[in-house]
């Protein structure tokens, strides 16, 4: 073997053996590890298969309901030039007997709202109105309103969407809940409320229905948040209206 040939070996088994080297680093850094067991696929079992079918609906939770709004319109259907305070006084004025009648559940709403406009719009001072917030969530490329305000006495939130339909402004969802986050996630509006076992959360989501022309109540859970820390209070002992409520619950 003469040298130059020699040495054109010697540097290819040292790329060999660099290669090799450097493949079985890799390989100790990155490999693929088994994860143990997968446990093996059970297909649903029927139960009770000569039940005889329901004779009525479930529980109504309130979806696929709408409502005009009486006496709010504004130029163009600008969803963003409706006064929000505006379409909670014409509810209140619509649900005599939720707000104002003898007896009234939420007449503290009734009674906050000479606070709105006096010391500020939605969302400022003791109005009872919250911000409102602005997203198409029906896909017709116009924004829809998402609405909040207190119900007063108690710690109950009214949830409310709003669009146009035909020149009108209906509202499209409703619910009333003991709240501690609203979401606005897509085209749906994710609630979620306190449960009374520490460390878990009721989380309720409304996603638009074109054939109902309505938000649905297509997904209500009970999740786990992290550590328990305290119990909370009941939201059917602090609120006077809680067998009343238009509540997900």
């Amino acid at each position: 073997m003469n040298p130059s040939r020699a040495s054109h070996v010697s540097r290819a088994a040292l790329t060999v053996l660099a290669l090799l080297t450097a493949a079985s680093a890799c390989g100790d850094a990155g490999e693929l590890r088994g994860a143990g067991p997968t446990a093996t696929a059970v297909s649903p079992a029927r139960l009770w298969p000569d039940l005889p079918a329901a004779s009525s609906p479930a529980w109504d939770y309130g979806e696929a309901e709408t409502e005009t709004v009486k006496g709010v319109t504004v130029p163009g259907d600008d969803i963003h030039k409706v006064d929000p305070v505006a379409v909670v006084r014409a509810e209140i004025a619509a649900h005599a007997d939720m707000y104002t009648a003898d007896n009234s559940p939420y007449t503290g709403t009734a009674t906050g709202m000479a606070a709105c406009g006096r010391n500020g719009g939605a969302g400022t001072g003791a109005c009872p109105v919250l911000k409102a917030y602005y997203r198409d969530l029906t896909g017709d490329g116009r924004d829809d309103m998402t609405l909040g305000f207190r119900l007063l006495p108690g710690n109950e939130t009214a949830v409310r969407v709003y669009t146009f339909q035909r020149h009108r402004l209906v509202q499209i969802m409703a619910n009333d809940d003991a709240v501690t986050a609203v979401e606005l996630a897509g085209r749906a509006v994710i609630i979620r409320s306190p449960s009374q076992i520490p460390g878990y959360e009721y989380r309720a989501q409304w996603t638009w229905d074109a054939d109902q022309k309505a938000m649905l109540l297509t997904r209500d859970e009970f999740l786990r948040t992290g550590k328990p820390e305290r119990a909370l209070s009941s939201p059917a002992a602090s609120s006077p209206a809680a067998s009343s409520s238009a509540s997900a619950r």
